[in-house]
């Protein structure tokens, strides 16, 4: 049945794809503001952290200069190594979806912008991380942390050469560019933080509404 799917290789991305991990990053980045003296913005700003490279957000959402971006991280990661990365839960179907790319066949493998060493707790946790292949993410040192970077990490790990037979799954624009910076398709989900409108505007090439429609994009 692999031979009807038109992907032999799937990356995916954690945050918003694989599991829910809203409360956890946004209790993170209180806590950061909280410890750094600086007032917390509304619910709608903090939900803007889910998704992109921590930096960018602590600069574009926050108005932090670079130096402080960097000691924000720092005192995020203090609650989320400890907390923030189990107040988390995986998105209904995905376990489902998950087996039965791996029943068809397919290679699969993560592709985050969240630090590798949180991300490889958080698939362990939650008891997925054996259907992946390989996971990739940013690293502790502050490289590797763009999405076109860790897709990068993750393709080349998967020994993938033929491109066309990859697919990027995720819920954000970063995901989008990042996966057509290395010539990918990119299949965006309505169930995590990103909109239609968001998706369209960058051009996904497919848009789907629960996990399970991933296995409805086959070959014509």
């Amino acid at each position: 049945m692999l031979s009807k799917m038109k992907y032999s290789t799937y990356l995916f991305d954690l945050d918003g794809t694989l599991t829910d991990s809203g409360e956890g990053i946004i209790n993170a980045v209180k806590y950061s503001l909280r410890q750094s003296g600086d007032e917390i913005p509304p619910r709608e700003v903090l939900l803007k952290f889910i998704g992109p490279p921590l930096w960018e957000s602590f600069e574009r959402f926050i108005g932090f200069t670079k130096e402080k971006a960097e000691r924000a991280v720092e005192l995020y990661r203090e609650y989320y190594r400890e907390k923030g990365l189990f107040e988390n839960s995986v998105y209904d179907g995905i376990p489902q979806l998950l087996e039965a790319l791996k029943n068809e066949g397919a290679q699969l493998a993560v592709a985050t912008s969240k630090p590798e060493v949180f991300s490889v707790r958080i698939l362990e946790h939650f008891g997925i991380a054996k259907y992946f292949y390989s996971i990739t993410g940013s690293l502790l040192d502050g490289t590797r942390k763009e999405k076109d970077e860790v897709i990068a990490a993750a393709l080349e790990r998967c020994g993938v050469t033929d491109r066309s037979q990859a697919v990027m799954v995720g819920d954000r624009l970063h995901d989008i560019l990042g996966a057509k910076k290395h010539g990918l398709d990119c299949i965006a989900v309505l169930y995590g933080y990103g909109s239609r409108e968001e998706f369209e505007k960058y051009r996904a090439d497919y848009i789907v509404g629960e996990p399970m429609d991933i296995i409805g994009i086959q070959e014509n």
